[in-house]
């Protein structure tokens, strides 16, 4: 696969500083870095925590490394007034300054947003919080788990008479590192037109608020909360997982000339012209009842039988796959996301590189991620030089 080379890269000469642990800020920051950005990560003499997180190998957390790829890392104790005033020093000469501690700890470190207002009227300032900088909330802290139980997420995922769960995947934590990678590039585009800097606020709450939608709306529209499905939608059928004679599949008819494509691939169409099943909004209403009867012709047959039936058919489908069989699926293969990623200890994974293209091009793993203050020493010098020459 081609891919873009450093120069070509969209945030190549930007420089961006990660004061973040754990994941969203993280996760914000590589998104930057595999964008081009020079992405400078401070670290306490701890350590991210993520650091600690396995599977390790060799030493090295795996966790740690899929998040943090494109960066450099500096240890500074920001408790030592030497070492505040070199993290203010790197952020002066910064473009981007993206944290996720609670509100007022920046603050009161005296490297807060509005401390940098006057120096650097250009610099974005972007804070990642549990339920942002201000409000009766903003001083609680959140994780990905408490923040999918405050805004929603667990009271819709699940069996409808199930005890609460959480999305597998993070989705609170990832998508306040989306929202802020895409606000941090829009205000870029901005300070770039001679408009001034911005400081980005980016509640983990709002943003797990705003991905749901279709949840949200339908509260507005019924005054109702929506309630758990399990794979069901609320308002399409058959559009959820069923069970074949040997495992799991999912179909999704999400409109009507599907749902008759549908009737036809499983030799049953007088479905068509049931009462229950007239129309989306009927089957949606009826879908228990369309669920046991759909279920009873696919028990006669194994998942790929099935899956070969209505690819044929033309209605959307899919193998209810693990990580294993989703990062060998023929079509992760063809787009080159699974790359190699050499660790600080000289071990070599893999892990999954931006999804994305530009013109055809991908986006290059352009080095691994950095060991705990991997480039201190650099960057310590580097300030000495700038000092004795000024």
């Amino acid at each position: 696969m081609d891919q873009l080379t450093e120069g070509k890269l969209p945030l190549h000469g930007v420089k961006v500083i990660e004061l973040c642990a754990v994941a969203a800020g993280p996760f914000c920051g590589m998104l930057l870095g595999d964008m081009g950005a020079d992405v400078l990560k401070i670290e306490p003499p701890s350590g991210d925590t993520l650091r600690q997180w396995p599977p390790i190998t060799d030493g090295f957390s795996e966790n740690f490394a899929s998040l943090n790829r494109n960066k450099r890392s500096v240890v500074l104790d920001l408790k030592r007034p030497e070492d505040r005033d070199l993290a203010r020093a790197l952020m002066l000469e910064a473009d981007v300054v993206v944290e996720n501690n609670r509100p007022g700890v920046m603050d009161r470190l005296g490297l807060g947003a509005a401390s940098f207002a006057e120096q650097r009227p250009d610099l974005i300032f972007c804070s990642i919080s549990a339920y942002g900088q201000t409000g009766p909330r903003a001083s609680e802290g959140g994780f990905d788990l408490t923040i999918q139980a405050a805004a929603g997420v667990m009271s819709v995922t699940g069996e409808r008479d199930g005890q609460p769960v959480k999305c597998g995947v993070p989705i609170s934590d990832f998508a306040s590192g989306l929202y802020a990678a895409f606000a941090i590039a829009c205000a870029l585009v901005r300070a770039r037109a001679g408009e001034g800097g911005a400081h980005v606020d980016v509640p983990m709450f709002g943003c797990t608020l705003g991905i749901a939608a279709l949840q949200t709306s339908e509260f507005f529209g019924t005054g109702k909360s929506p309630v758990k499905l399990g794979s069901a939608h609320p308002r399409n059928a058959p559009y959820q997982a069923y069970r074949a004679a040997d495992g799991w599949f999912a179909i999704a008819a999400g409109n009507q000339k599907l749902w008759l494509a549908v009737c036809q691939a499983v030799g049953r169409p007088e479905l068509a012209a049931d009462p229950r099943f007239l129309d989306t909004s009927s089957r949606a209403g009826n879908q228990e009842a369309l669920k046991e009867i759909l279920e009873a012709v696919f028990l006669h047959h194994g998942v790929d039988h099935w899956i070969g039936v209505f690819n044929r058919a033309g209605v959307p489908h899919a193998r209810i796959n693990d990580y294993a069989a989703a990062l060998a699926d023929p079509q992760s293969v063809h787009m080159g996301w699974v790359q190699e990623l050499a660790l600080p200890n000289g071990c070599v994974t893999q892990t999954f590189a931006s999804p994305l293209r530009f013109d055809g091009a991908g986006f290059p793993v352009r080095s691994g991620p950095p060991e705990h203050g991997q480039h201190t020493d650099e960057v310590r010098a580097d300030f000495a030089r700038k000092g004795a020459a000024s």
